[in-house]
C-alpha cells in the first residue's frame, strides 16, 4: 500500500511492464559482463536496444545454437532487447548512434575509455547534446591507476582478487569457480550504479558518468568477510574468515546425497546437536558459543561431516525444518531441471522464440507490487530490429535501406533525421 508523506495511503492500481518502463537505453555491450547488465535493465521494463557491430556479439557464437549467431550464452544473458546492427567504422553510422544517444537515456557499453573516445563516444562529447545522459561503463581497473587501459576478463580478475586462491583444491592449487562470476557480478553492480545515477537525476535533472571496475568491485565483495582482524589498524590477526577457511565448510554426504545445513545461533546449534543424537556436544566448551565454535570449526565441522549418513537427505530435511534450522538438498545442474519446488514455482519457462523454436528461459525473480517485470521478448537475432528502431529515432528510409541491405552507404553521406 503507497502513502504519501503525510501517511495517507493512496490507492494506486498495478502498471503494466516493470519499474523502468518508459526508459530507454542504448546498450553497446558485448560478452558477459555488460549484457547481464542491460538485460537487467531490460527485465525491469528499459526499453534495451543492443547495438551490434555487423558479425555482431562475439557470445552470439559461443556454444552450439539452432542457428547461427544463437548461441545458448547468448540466449540466456540478451532477453528484453531488440538488436540494431550499425557499423561504427563508417562515419555515418557513428552520427546515427549519437544521435540515437542524443535521445536516449542511457548508454552502457565496456569498451576501454579510449576505445569509446576514438568512436567519439567520450561521455565528455555525448553530455554536450544530452546533458541528462546517464553514462555506464565497465572496465577492468579504475581509472585512476596504473592498470587503467589493461584489458581484463573473469578468469583474470577471479585470480587478482583472490577468488581462485579462496577455492584452492585439496593441493593448495587455485582454482577458477565455474561460472563466470566476476562478470556477473560486476554486471550487476553496474545495473545498480546506473539506477543510483537515474534517481539522483530525478531530483536535480543532470546526468552522469558512472564507471564500475572489475577488479576493484570484485574485491571489495570478496573482502566483506575476509578482511577480518585487518579490519583494525594495526591488525589484530591473520586476514581470512576461518569459518569460511575451513576444508571441513562443504555439504555433508547423506545415505542419498548431500545436504546444507547451518545452524547460526547458539539455539540453533543446541537443537541440531539433540537431532544428531550427540547432546555431550551441548556442554562442550568448543562449542557452547558462537566465539568458541569460531575457534574450532574445523573440528566441529569434522564431527557434522560424519554425523548425515545415517537418513537420506529428505528425511535430514524434515527432522531440520522441524527445529527452523535452515537446510537444502545439493542440487546438481541436472537436478534443477527437475527440482519440484522450480516447477511450483514456475521458475523456468519454455517459450515460442520467433525464429528458434521453443526455448527455455529462468523468470525474472524480482517481485514488485504494482510493476510487474515481465518478459517481452527473447534474444534477438542480429539486426532484427534495425529498420523498426532507427524509423522511431527518424532516419530516413534511404539510409534504413542501407544499412539493412548491405550494412553500408554511399562514402561520406550523412543520414538525415526527420
Amino acid at each position: 500500500m503507497q502513502t504519501d508523506r503525510r501517511g495517507n495511503t493512496l490507492e494506486r492500481p498495478p502498471c503494466p511492464g516493470g519499474p523502468l518502463t518508459g526508459l530507454r537505453v542504448i546498450d553497446l555491450t558485448t560478452t558477459i559482463l555488460g549484457p547481464v547488465a542491460t538485460q537487467l535493465l531490460g527485465d525491469l521494463g528499459a526499453d534495451v536496444i543492443k547495438v551490434e557491430r555487423p558479425d555482431g556479439d562475439p557470445q552470439r557464437r559461443v556454444g552450439v545454437g539452432r542457428s547461427p549467431g544463437m548461441g545458448p550464452v547468448f540466449m540466456g544473458i540478451n532477453r528484453n532487447k531488440r538488436s540494431v546492427v550499425l557499423d561504427l567504422k563508417q562515419s555515418y553510422a557513428v552520427e546515427v548512434l549519437q544521435r540515437m544517444v542524443e535521445k536516449s537515456d542511457v548508454i552502457v557499453h565496456n569498451m576501454r575509455p579510449a576505445a569509446a573516445a576514438r568512436l567519439g563516444l567520450s561521455y565528455e562529447k555525448l553530455r554536450i547534446t544530452n546533458p541528462g545522459l546517464v553514462y555506464g561503463s565497465a572496465s577492468g581497473y579504475t581509472q585512476n591507476g596504473p592498470r587503467r587501459d589493461y584489458p581484463a576478463y573473469d578468469d583474470v580478475i577471479q585470480g587478482q582478487a583472490g577468488i581462485a586462491a579462496l577455492n584452492s583444491d585439496g593441493e593448495g592449487k587455485p582454482r577458477y569457480l565455474p561460472m563466470a562470476f566476476a562478470d556477473k557480478f560486476v554486471g550487476y553492480a553496474l545495473a545498480m550504479s546506473i539506477l543510483a545515477a537515474l534517481y539522483n537525476r530525478s531530483r536535480d535533472g543532470e546526468g552522469q558518468e558512472v564507471r564500475v571496475p572489475m577488479y576493484e568491485t570484485t574485491l571489495s565483495f570478496t573482502l566483506h568477510e575476509h578482511l577480518w582482524t585487518r579490519s583494525y589498524a594495526p591488525p589484530s590477526g591473520e586476514i581470512g574468515y576461518p569459518r569460511m577457511l575451513s576444508a571441513h565448510r562443504r555439504p555433508y554426504a547423506t545415505k542419498d546425497g548431500y545436504i546444507c545445513i547451518l545452524a547460526h545461533t547458539d539455539k540453533q546449534v543446541v537443537r541440531l546437536f539433540d537431532l544428531l543424537d550427540r547432546p555431550e556436544l551441548r556442554s562442550d566448551p568448543r562449542f557452547a558459543k558462537a566465539e568458541a565454535r569460531n575457534a574450532n570449526i574445523d573440528a566441529l565441522y569434522a564431527i557434522f561431516g560424519e554425523a548425515f549418513k545415517d537418513r537420506t537427505s529428505l528425511a535430514w530435511e524434515e527432522l531440520l525444518r522441524s527445529e527452523d534450522i535452515a537446510c537444502g538438498t545439493a542440487t546438481t545442474l541436472d537436478g534443477l531441471m527437475n527440482d519440484s519446488y522450480l516447477k511450483k514455482t514456475g521458475f523456468f519457462k519454455t517459450m515460442p522464440h520467433p525464429t528458434e523454436g521453443n526455448t527455455m528461459t529462468t523468470a525474472i525473480p524480482f517481485e514488485f507490487s504494482r510493476t510487474t517485470p515481465e518478459i517481452n521478448r527473447l534474444a534477438p537475432r542480429l539486426g532484427a530490429h534495425t529498420a523498426e528502431v532507427l524509423r522511431e529515432f527518424g532516419v530516413d528510409e534511404h539510409i534504413i535501406t542501407g544499412l539493412t541491405s548491405s550494412l553500408g552507404a554511399t562514402p561520406g553521406q550523412s543520414p538525415n533525421f526527420r
